[in-house]
């Protein structure tokens, strides 16, 4: 059968834990993270064309790169090099968004391991999910995950994965949308010059660096039992502090959701997407609902997790 087309559907990340250490040489930090793939979906189509091409619809479209700065024509080039005796057709990307842009979800990774899956589909290249994790972990940190999905612990710059050892319990989850963007190095800079400051700002020892960041024990008991409460009290993110230096409003984001009821909250990655916990799917729908009424963010989505990582929906 001759494939004209491949569509591959990938999720959004959350980071249930961000442990981020001191800068290292080339300006990246080692973290230790707890990943989490939830139900917001983009979705990627690859079809044979004369030369590379891009359109991107949906969320934020304007606000994607639609050249070579693209994460998943960056990955489909990577996808190139492994497989030279396979991918040498051209291919037009169509993307269309759900997650937003620039919000701490990883999007843009997302996108890109959607292209290498329907890619590895499209040239027939025959590559496993490992070795598809390779080549994404070569394209971005966050590629890798995307491509994996569920629950795992990321280290390294979070390519390094381990799937996570717990039950497939559901969690629901409502997700706070900001009305603007946060620069991902922007928000890792400002984290330095926090923990920089520490020995003359006190408030600043919420985010001192420990020698190497760890993996939080108790957060790893609590998703093995699948007790959302004790989950909710353990979401961390060392980056949350710079991000709210960063953008204030996040701060009464975060407070109004505690307030509806949510058993946890947390600045999704390096923001600004704020992520609210909720005991259930009943739950979650009224804290969505408030959260919408309380003028405190843009818009607001209902989600669960975990869910697969980045699969092939259709080939035509």
């Amino acid at each position: 059968m001759i494939v004209t087309g491949v569509t591959a559907r990938v999720p959004a990340k959350l980071n249930l834990q961000l442990a981020v250490g001191p800068p290292r040489a080339g300006g990246y930090h080692d973290l230790v993270t707890v990943f989490h793939a939830v139900s917001l979906f983009d979705q990627v189509t690859v079809e044979p064309a004369g030369r590379d091409g891009i359109t991107v619809t949906g969320e934020g479209a304007d606000r994607v790169p639609a050249d070579q700065d693209n994460l998943a024509l960056r990955a489909i080039a990577a996808l190139r090099v492994a497989v030279p005796d396979r991918g040498t057709a051209a291919v037009h990307v169509t993307i269309a968004k759900r997650i937003p842009v620039a919000a701490g979800l990883a999007g843009g990774s997302a996108d890109a391991a959607a292209a290498l899956v329907a890619c590895n589909e499209l040239w027939a290249a025959g590559l496993t999910q490992p070795q598809l994790c390779g080549i994404g972990a070569t394209v971005g940190s966050d590629v890798a995950f995307a491509l994996l999905g569920g629950t795992a612990v990321g280290r390294g710059r979070g390519e390094q994965l381990t799937p996570a050892l717990a039950p497939a319990t559901q969690y629901h989850w409502v997700l706070a949308f900001a009305d603007g963007q946060l620069s991902t190095p922007a928000v890792y800079a400002a984290l330095d010059r926090l923990r920089a400051a520490r020995p003359a700002d006190p408030a600043a020892s919420e985010v001192a660096p420990a020698a190497q960041p760890d993996l939080d024990a108790a957060l790893m008991s609590a998703l093995r039992t699948g007790d959302a409460a004790r989950v909710g009290q353990r979401l961390s993110n060392d980056l949350q502090q710079a991000a709210v230096s960063l953008f204030p409003a996040l701060r009464k984001t975060l407070t109004a959701g505690l307030e509806l009821g949510a058993l946890g909250a947390l600045v999704a990655g390096s923001g600004p997407t704020c992520v609210f916990l909720a005991a259930n799917a009943e739950r979650a729908l009224e804290l969505a609902v408030s959260l919408s009424g309380a003028g405190v963010c843009r818009s607001v989505a209902r989600v669960s997790g975990p869910v697969p990582g980045a699969a092939v929906v259709s080939a035509g």
